[in-house]
């Protein structure tokens, strides 16, 4: 194991030691365990599994359960389009498109392979009016154009250039 992984390792027995190692408390233990991982990886969830002394297929369970859980890798970026029926109807698939050919990403592949950008579409982000309207992490980002749409990818990719 690397130094990182050990480390990541660590933060999950802290995550899991805060919690009591209370397997009712499942939900809130792999929401902070996916806030380090920013996914749930395989040996991540039997390890976890081990700690809390309930079956591998119970972690399981609740991590495929819930759409809030990821199974693959998230990027840094994670960008939720909407696609409800005022954002569709306002033309989120043009924004959408313009996002996937910015990142050269396809419809089975939407996580850029440098991890920096995961794009989905979602049925409602509660923004109606400002419809189309883009999330970027937690920034909301409404009235989107495809033009304007790149511009906020570009000014991400830029950020990241300077680091």
């Amino acid at each position: 194991m690397t130094g990182q992984t050990d480390a990541k390792l660590e933060q999950v027995c802290k995550i899991i030691e805060k919690h009591h190692s209370d397997g009712s408390k499942l939900i809130p233990i792999l929401q902070e365990i996916q806030e380090v991982y920013r996914y749930l990886p395989e040996e991540v969830i039997d390890f976890t599994a081990r700690k809390l002394k309930v079956p591998a297929a119970q972690v399981y369970g609740v991590a495929t359960f819930y759409s809030h859980f990821a199974l693959t890798p998230k990027g840094k970026y994670l960008v939720k389009v909407c696609n409800g029926t005022a954002c569709h109807v306002k033309k989120s698939i043009p924004v959408l498109n313009a996002i996937v050919e910015k990142l050269k990403l396809s419809e089975g592949k939407m996580t850029t392979d440098d991890l920096l950008f995961t794009v989905e579409t979602v049925s409602c982000l509660g923004a109606c009016g400002l419809a189309p309207v883009l999330v970027i992490n937690e920034d909301v980002h409404g009235m989107m154009t495809p033009t304007k749409a790149v511009a906020e990818i570009d000014k991400i990719l830029a950020q990241e250039a300077a680091k």
